[in-house]
Formats: structure tokens, sequence, C-alpha cells
């Protein structure tokens, strides 16, 4: 659909009676950047031609100021105006007002505009030509860019927001926990979802921070550390009662089969060769075993300080 085909299907769209809020008109405000308006009676024009704009695909000012969109497109002349062109108005007596809508046709000195926020609705009105600024047309303007979860979760890992977890395309508590700290850190709304204003902020922010403290600090309560730190105790211990003892742990652990074991290897010759290794093996097992914990724990406190993990 284009933007004035999506134009036409909130024809008759209202805002909320007394103090209530219509849905539609705040979805409107959020898909182009603008969360945090609280009510539908905040202008909403622009927020209406960027919203039928964006979900036709193409970018928005994505502001809501109406005359933003002079800078919109390329300029067309009003006589080679077409159905569907931008139109923006002067309103009010300051120079920052204004009104803007889609082009649907001339009527002698009026303009037919279908928009938003006439008469606290969707439909067409006419405007005289002299309140005229401009007519813009999308000539050049780049496709709306919208990122999906996957997307957006591979972004915050990236960016250091590893509380993001797995990049599985599903909005989970880590992923809305991961948005909302973004979120926090940019100075946008704290909302648990991903809109305009999130998108185009990730695609410039800066990579997350890591405080001294943390840089410089040692992960709490974590088990890894604890199972690694055990695991370096009972290595210790096995490696020198391994070499202390002489003993074959292997073939003790295998009672059963002990016999058995002691004749073949009676028979290749090969029992005092076996005792005399055998603690060295149990030794260099329980080596490998502190080995990896220290290397578990070295990486656990890396990924603390690097901001990886809590």
């Amino acid at each position: 659909m284009t933007p004035f085909e999506i134009a036409q299907s909130y024809i008759g769209t209202t805002e909320g009676p007394g103090p209530e809020d219509n849905p539609a008109i705040m979805d409107m405000y959020a898909s182009v950047g603008h969360d945090w308006v609280e009510h539908d009676s905040v202008a909403w024009c622009a927020a209406f031609v960027g919203h039928c704009l964006e979900k036709a695909g193409l970018r928005s000012t994505r502001r809501l100021n109406a005359r933003s969109y002079l800078d919109w497109g390329i300029p067309v002349d009003l006589a080679e105006a077409q159905e569907g062109d931008i139109v923006v108005f002067s309103r009010g007596s300051k120079s920052w007002q204004g009104h803007v809508g889609f082009f649907v046709k001339t009527a002698g000195a009026m303009i037919e505009v279908l928009a938003g926020n006439q008469s606290d609705a969707v439909n067409i009105q006419r405007y005289a030509k002299s309140r005229l600024l401009g007519v813009r047309r999308a000539g050049n303007v780049g496709p709306a860019v919208t990122l999906s979860v996957r997307e957006v979760q591979a972004r915050l890992k990236a960016l250091g927001y590893h509380e993001v977890g797995r990049v599985d395309g599903q909005i989970g508590p880590r992923t809305r926990a991961a948005i909302l700290a973004f979120r926090d850190d940019t100075g946008l709304p704290l909302a648990p979802i991903i809109d305009v204003a999130l998108t185009e902020a990730l695609t410039s922010a800066e990579p997350r921070l890591v405080t001294p403290e943390r840089a410089a600090g040692m992960p709490e309560n974590s088990r890894i550390l604890t199972a690694a730190n055990a695991q370096v105790g009972l290595g210790v211990l096995g490696a020198a009662g391994s070499v202390a003892a002489q003993i074959a742990p292997a073939l003790v652990q295998v009672e059963e089969a002990r016999d058995t074991a002691e004749r073949v290897l009676d028979l290749v010759g090969l029992t005092d060769v076996v005792q005399a290794v055998l603690p060295w093996i149990g030794a260099a097992v329980f080596i490998g075993v502190i080995f990896y914990a220290l290397k578990a724990s070295k990486a656990r406190i890396e990924d603390h300080r690097s901001g990886k993990t809590p």
C-alpha cells in the first residue's frame, strides 16, 4: 500500500473521548519515535503523516513538527502536485507552527488535504492556497530502516549489553532487560519495546562503558568460581595423594575386575610398569583438572570485568 492508501484507511479515526486516548493515535506517535507522548491531544498531524510513510516503507522526518516536512523529499510545484504528495501549510502566528497532510486535489483557491488532527480526526478538509508553504514528493527518500528482534539482540550484545542472552529472535525477559538498560543509558523512554527511536539509537550508539570498579572487581556469589575453586582444591589433594600413595587408583575403582586384570598384566609382564606409571597418570589427570578449573575461573572473572556477565 502507498502512504496515501494507508492514510485513507484511517479516515474517521478520532481522538479519544474526554480524558481517554485513542490507541491508534498513540501508536502513530510511537511509530515515529515519540512513545513518550502520553495523550492524543498533542498535535499529531506530523505523527500521522510519518506513521503512514513508515508503514509504507519510507523514512519520515520522525518529528512532530509539521514544518519538518519542508526538508523532506523533493520540492514540487503546486501545478504539478499529485494525489499523495505531502503539503505543508502555515498555522498560527508563530514561525514554527504548521500543518501537514496528503494532497488530494485543488479546488479553485483551495486545496483539499487528507490529514490527521483536523478537527481532532482523520478526514479531508480544505485549506487556502495562500497558506501553502510547500509541496514535497518522495523522490530521494530512503527506505525506512527497521530491525528484526534478532538484529536488535545482536546489536545490543555487540554494544556490551550481554544480559540480552541468546540471539534467538524472541523477546523474553532477558531481551526486555537489555532493551530497558540500553534505553536508560541513552535517555530513551523506559519501555521494553522495539520502535524507531530504539533502532535509530542502536545504529549510532557507542559501546557500553564499564565502570572502573567493575573492571577491577570480582563477581559475587558466582557458582562457576565456587566450583572452580573446589576443583582446584580437590585437584591439588588428588595429585599429591596419587604421587605419595604410589598406588593404582584405576584398579581399585574396578575392584571386581582386579584379579582378571592382574592375570592379564602378568602374562604380558607389565604389572610392575603399570604400578609405577599409574600414580603419575593419576597426578596428570588431577593437574589437568586444576588447569581447566583455573582457566574457567579466569574466564569468569574476565567476563565480569568486561561486563559480559553480572
